[in-house]
């Protein structure tokens, strides 16, 4: 199977998906659907997560890379196959390859997480990094398939990748058959287009929401147009949906089979995924916890069952720190401030005391005693506190202005 142009108009049928399924056996693993009690009590209704961070390669990505690159002729795999990426495509692109005895190119960016370019070679790519930001490495891996006359495998506007993500959807569907509603990412549109042909196809009366981050929500704008438009400069932490256009093929598939786009803030996205960690015991990047923010966000409004799609779990460990410090702030759960007190001895450890008496955690302190803007007498304490909760918060500022100490921010 392989459909040799991504041409919009082509009719990719459910026969497609079920074909890149056969396909698929014994290459991807059908991912684990886990229960969330947590989430469950919130929606008022079962919520399931579908666990394709525990795919192959960390993402779902392998699905459609494989359909993609199983489907090339002879002397197209000859040729081999370049992609360009900065994390997840570069994977499932590499192990396809490895498994189907092709040569692969990947191109990424130079500032790639490290962990991410490691595995890509160890999966048996040729890693050349280049650029610093991926519309950068994107030309260089087109400017290479001119050159060398490889096939350029895109990481969503192609049939055979929308067909191999769908086979998500048929797994749903047979992991939980009383489904009501799916909530799954969208960057690009692949993951979302499958499946929503997928289950459409079977089950017409089954919601199938796309999310996206409110920094790069390209779908809103050009489903209201009517065909995808460009956002410069998408900004998001989410960097597996952070695309700045729709595909076509994708797009189309999207408009009939996807009843709403929804978009999440970044806070949103840094509370799922702590959620995810504290309460599920995975480990999910943001494009993947963007369904679980949707339900945070609004969690009243989706019919139950309802089941979110966590499309992927590589996440820079570095980044991992800082989202976890950022969600824990949006949960009221981190508080930083600064407060302005008497430079004098024993003044830190009273301010302890106080800090102790009110059940805070003092994670880090920093303390200036030079500074223009101080006076003579004056000393600047920069706090960061472990608290528990947005009422906790509150009553930890309260208690140092009780005490005497004046709160700058």
């Amino acid at each position: 199977m392989s459909f040799r142009t991504p041409d919009p108009l082509h009719r990719l049928m459910l026969d497609d998906v079920r074909g890149a399924q056969k396909m698929l056996s014994g290459v991807a693993r059908m991912t684990a659907m886990e229960g969330s009690r947590h989430l469950s009590s919130l929606v008022g209704a079962p919520v399931h997560l579908k666990c394709e961070n525990l795919q192959r390669t960390g993402s779902f990505k392998l699905r459609g890379a494989y359909v993609r690159i199983a489907g090339l002729r002879p002397e197209e795999r000859a040729a081999g196959v370049v992609a360009a990426s900065a994390g997840n495509h570069a994977q499932g692109v590499a192990l396809a390859s490895n498994l189907l005895g092709v040569h692969a190119t990947v191109f990424m960016p130079v500032g790639a997480p490290l962990p991410k370019v490691a595995a890509t070679r160890e999966y048996g790519a040729d890693v050349r990094l280049h650029g610093h930001v991926v519309d950068e490495t994107l030309s260089a891996a087109e400017r290479y398939a001119r050159e060398t006359g490889a096939v350029f495998i895109h990481p969503f506007d192609h049939p055979d990748i929308i067909v191999g993500q769908g086979t998500v959807g048929l797994e749903i569907l047979e992991q939980c058959p009383e489904v009501r509603t799916i909530l799954v990412g969208i960057g690009g549109g692949g993951l979302a287009a499958g499946i929503g042909l997928a289950v459409k196809s079977l089950r017409p009366d089954v919601k199938v929401i796309g999310v996206q981050a409110e920094g790069a929500a390209a779908y809103p704008p050009s489903l209201a147009a009517g065909h995808p438009v460009v956002i410069e400069s998408p900004v998001t932490m989410a960097d597996g949906i952070k695309v700045g256009r729709p595909g076509d093929v994708p797009f189309a598939l999207i408009q009939e089979y996807v009843d709403e786009v929804r978009t999440v803030s970044e806070d949103a996205l840094s509370s799922a995924l702590l959620l995810c960690l504290e309460r599920a015991k995975l480990v999910v990047e943001p494009a993947g916890a963007s369904p679980v923010a949707a339900l945070l966000s609004d969690p009243k409004a989706f019919k139950g069952p309802v089941v979110a799609v966590l499309s992927g779990g590589n996440v820079d460990p570095l980044l991992l720190q800082r989202i976890l410090r950022h969600g824990m702030a949006a949960g009221g759960r981190y508080l930083s401030l600064r407060l302005r007190v008497t430079d004098r001895p024993g003044v830190l450890a009273t301010l302890l005391a106080v800090l102790t008496v009110a059940d805070a955690n003092v994670l880090d302190v920093s303390h200036v005693r030079t500074d223009p803007r101080l006076g003579l007498t004056e000393a600047e304490v920069e706090l960061h506190l472990e608290t528990k909760g947005p009422e906790h918060c509150r009553e930890v500022a309260d208690a140092l202005r009780d005490a005497g100490y004046t709160v700058l921010d």
